[in-house]
């Protein structure tokens, strides 16, 4: 299982709306998530805006693709590229670049 962690900026004057949005993810991008290989997705947020992303994956570029592919997937970027700081035309999950691990206590 491949590890993946994740760095974005959120706008400071979107915390809060971006909090209420993932309190209520909708149902087919959750379904969506799950059938294209995302587990133990989890995203945590600082106060500043800094967002960390963690999930799981059997292959994290299959599974990018894979959402690439749905439907819900691109509504879902086009409402959440504002509460976004530095995508440089890039939508969130095109700008997700995986940190490198440099240590893992299992």
């Amino acid at each position: 299982m491949q590890r993946v962690c994740f760095l974005l900026k959120v706008r400071a004057d979107r915390l809060d709306e971006y909090r209420q949005r993932h309190a209520a993810v909708w149902p087919e991008m959750l379904r969506a998530l799950s059938e294209t290989g995302w587990h133990n997705y989890s995203l945590f947020l600082r106060e500043d805006g800094l967002l960390v992303g963690y999930l799981e994956t059997e292959d994290f570029a299959a599974a990018q693709a894979g959402m690439e592919a749905t439907d819900v997937n691109a509504r879902w970027q086009a409402e959440m590229a504002p509460f976004f700081e530095s995508l440089d035309g890039a939508r969130p999950d095109e700008a997700m670049k995986p940190l490198t691990e440099v240590f893992h206590l299992a």
